[in-house]
C-alpha cells in the first residue's frame, strides 16, 4: 500500500513555569492510502499533541518540536513556513475536533462556514461554493440542506453540528482526515451514527483517517490498524484484530480489561491502578512500570525496544523477550483471545519493523 504520511522519531516538548514537559518521546508511524489508523490511550498519553503537530496547530509560544520528521508528499511539515502550511491545512489535511460547538462560529451561517475553505483553497465563486455546501450537507445526512445552509449553529442539535463540522473538513476532499475524539461529546446513539457516517464517507471520497480516542470500544469496527499510546510513546501497534484479540503489552491488557462485555459478571469494572507518568521528569525505564502488575527489575532500569509479534504487530514490552517469564493475561483478554481465529499477520495494511 502507498504511504500518505510518515512520522519519524517525533519529539515534542512544552516549556512551562514548572520546567520542560517532554510530551512526545520518539513517536514513529506510517499512514497508508485509504486506511483508518486509530490512536488510543488515556488522557494525557500524547494522542492529540501528536496529531495537532501534523496540522501545525500547537501553540507557538511554548511548544517545540525538538526532533523528528512529519513527511507528507515528500515535504517535511515541521520545516514549512506558515504560509506554506496554510495551503495544506484544510485542503490536503483536515481535522474534526472534539466539541462541534467550539469548532463552529456562532455568528456565521453554516453555509458560509462550509464555503470558506472552498473559496480559499479551490478558488470557487460564491455561487458554486454555496451549491457545493448544499451537496456536502446532503452527503453528511443533513435533511433539507437548501434551508439548513442559511441557519446558524445554535439551530442544530449536537449530532447535526458534528455532521456540519465533518462537512467542513471534507469540503476540499482532503487526503488525510484527522478525527480528534469526534464522538466524545455525543450520546451513544448519535455516536454510532457518526462513526457509521465516517466509514461510509471514507469509501466515497477515498481518504485516509487518523482517529483519536481513549475508548477502545469506539474503534472496534472502524479501524484498520491501532496504535496504543502511553506516556508520550507508542507502546503497541498492529491491525485492529491483533490489538483487540491478541494484545501483548500489559497496558493494552489493562485498556481491554476495562471495557465491559457480555461476559462481565463482576459488580465493579476493572481499572488500571495508579496514574500516568510525570513527563516533567520521564521515568528511566518503561514508563508503565509503576502501574504494571507484571513489572520486572529490567522495566525499572531499561526502556524496552519493540519486539516483533507478526509482520504487522509490534509491542514494546520486556515480557516478549525470550528470557522473560511467561505470564497469563487477565481473564477479559483471554476471553477475547479464545475468540481469535488465527488472523494474526493477515492485516490489510502492512506495518513496518520499528514503528513506534
Amino acid at each position: 500500500m502507498e504511504k500518505v504520511l510518515e512520522v519519524k522519531d517525533l519529539n515534542i516538548s512544552f516549556h512551562t513555569f514548572s520546567g520542560e514537559v517532554k510530551a512526545i518521546r520518539g513517536v514513529s508511524f506510517d499512514l497508508y492510502n485509504g486506511e483508518t489508523l486509530a490512536i488510543v490511550g488515556e488522557s494525557g498519553s500524547g494522542k492529540s499533541v501528536t496529531t495537532k503537530s501534523i496540522m501545525r496547530l500547537l501553540p507557538e509560544h511554548n511548544s517545540e518540536i525538538k526532533n523528528g520528521q512529519i513527511l507528507f508528499e515528500g515535504k517535511d511539515l515541521t520545516k514549512l513556513k506558515d504560509k506554506e502550511m496554510q495551503k495544506i491545512r484544510g485542503k490536503d489535511i483536515s481535522m474534526i475536533f472534539q466539541d462541534p460547538m467550539t469548532s463552529l462560529n456562532p455568528t456565521m451561517k453554516i453555509g458560509n462556514q462550509i464555503m470558506e475553505p472552498l473559496i480559499k483553497h479551490q478558488n470557487m465563486s460564491r455561487h458554486a461554493a454555496r451549491e457545493r455546501a448544499i451537496d456536502l450537507l446532503k452527503l453528511v445526512g443533513i435533511p433539507k440542506p437548501e434551508i439548513r445552509v442559511d441557519q446558524y449553529p445554535h439551530q442544530f442539535s449536537g449530532g447535526m453540528r458534528q455532521r456540519v463540522v465533518i462537512a467542513i473538513a471534507l469540503a476540499c476532499n482532503p487526503k488525510i482526515l484527522i478525527a480528534d475524539e469526534p464522538t466524545t461529546a455525543l450520546d451513544v446513539t448519535i455516536q454510532a451514527q457518526i462513526l457509521e457516517l465516517m466509514k461510509d464517507l471514507q469509501k466515497k471520497i477515498d481518504t485516509s483517517i487518523i482517529f483519536i480516542t481513549h475508548d477502545l470500544g469506539v474503534v472496534a469496527n472502524v479501524a484498520d490498524r491501532v496504535a496504543v499510546m502511553y506516556g508520550g510513546k507508542i507502546v503497541e501497534i498492529g491491525t485492529a484484530d491483533e490489538i483487540f484479540y491478541n494484545p501483548q503489552h500489559p497496558y493494552t491488557w489493562g485498556l481491554i480489561s476495562s471495557m465491559p462485555d457480555m461476559d462481565t459478571d463482576d459488580e465493579e469494572l476493572f481499572s488500571i491502578s495508579g496514574t500516568p507518568p510525570d513527563l516533567l521528569d520521564p521515568p528511566k525505564g518503561d514508563a508503565f512500570a509503576p502501574r504494571n502488575p507484571y513489572v520486572m527489575k529490567i522495566d525499572l532500569e531499561q526502556e524496552p525496544p519493540f519486539f516483533k509479534v507478526s509482520d504487522t504487530h509490534y509491542a514494546a514490552t520486556w515480557l516478549l523477550h525470550p528470557d522473560a517469564p511467561k505470564v497469563e493475561p487477565p481473564e477479559a483478554v483471554k476471553r477475547r483471545q479464545s475468540q481469535y481465529v488465527g488472523t494474526v499477520g493477515a492485516g490489510k495494511f502492512p506495518g513496518k519493523k520499528g514503528e513506534k
